[in-house]
């Protein structure tokens, strides 16, 4: 693709939908060039010397060439495949090596959701090169974002946040498989989650379960709730209420037929936890429907 940017206006409605683009480019540093080019706005500029502070995020995604990141917390190399952190207020600065230059792909935003999203401890200062690799799921977000800014159509704004979040949420998902990649404890969740939709009315007992991989219950706790979200014990009950759900839904059973159906001890135990997970009782989830 050849070089591109665009500086983009916000609206009051860009502002409240809650996360918004600021600028969108790409461009491509040849080797011994100048860094960063001098068309830029001046809040955008900066030389090495002096570095520079923004007011939004920036995610910058290197497809080729190398480089280096710095900030307060460090020195940071810079490979084909990784991708820049900017967090706002933040002190930084960046290059190519000049022998190399370097291909890079960014986009500027804010908001409220922004805020948020980027919470989470994946996007840290401290760690501000993430290294994801060479992603056909990123790259193709980016031109996505591109093609939507270009034409700039009404509403291009809301679906380029999508987009924006899509690519947080690819980062996100890219990192966390970094720790499972190979192991089999990874094998093990796959296994166990599919023995849990198989045989969804089983009462489990998750250190034997555990034990039948040969896996210490702790490891396995830790290590499935870092790759679902949520521990064992917990996966298993969010899967028998959606299972009611459905049951309450697409069906004529009593509440007393679903809640042996789905292997809990007695109604009254059933309808406490379907409560406490949907904020309804069972009966009341079913009379909604109506």
């Amino acid at each position: 693709m050849k070089d591109y940017f665009k500086y983009l206006t916000t609206a009051d409605e860009d502002i409240n939908w809650g996360l918004y683009l600021n600028v969108a480019g790409t461009s491509t540093i040849s080797a011994k060039t100048l860094y960063p080019p001098t068309e830029h706005p001046s809040e955008y500029f900066f030389n090495w010397e002096s570095g520079r502070i923004l007011q939004e995020y920036q995610l910058n995604y290197i497809t080729e060439g190398t480089g280096i990141f710095e900030n307060k917390h460090g020195k940071f190399q810079v490979k084909p495949g990784s991708i820049l952190l900017i967090l706002p207020n933040e002190w930084h600065r960046y290059r190519p090596i000049r022998t190399t230059g370097w291909t890079e792909n960014y986009i500027g935003f804010n908001g409220k959701i922004a805020n948020e999203l980027l919470k989470n401890n994946i996007f840290s200062p401290a760690q501000p090169v993430i290294n994801c690799g060479i992603k056909e799921e990123i790259i193709d977000t980016y031109l996505k974002i591109y093609d939507l800014v270009e034409k700039e159509r009404p509403g291009f704004q809301q679906i380029a946040s999508g987009m924006i979040v899509k690519l947080l949420g690819y980062i996100v998902s890219f990192e966390k498989r970094k720790e499972f990649s190979g192991k089999y404890i990874a094998e093990v969740i796959e296994k166990v989650r599919f023995q849990m939709r198989q045989n969804i009315e089983m009462e489990y007992n998750m250190e034997t379960l555990a034990q039948e991989y040969n896996v210490g219950y702790s490891y396995f706790r830790k290590m499935f709730k870092k790759y679902t979200g949520v521990a064992p014990a917990q996966y298993h009950l969010q899967l028998r209420i959606i299972r009611a759900k459905e049951l309450l839904v697409s069906t004529n059973k009593s509440i007393t037929e679903i809640s042996f159906q789905l292997g809990f001890q007695n109604i009254y135990h059933f309808s406490l936890l379907f409560k406490k997970k949907t904020g309804m009782s069972p009966s009341d989830f079913r009379k909604g429907l109506n």
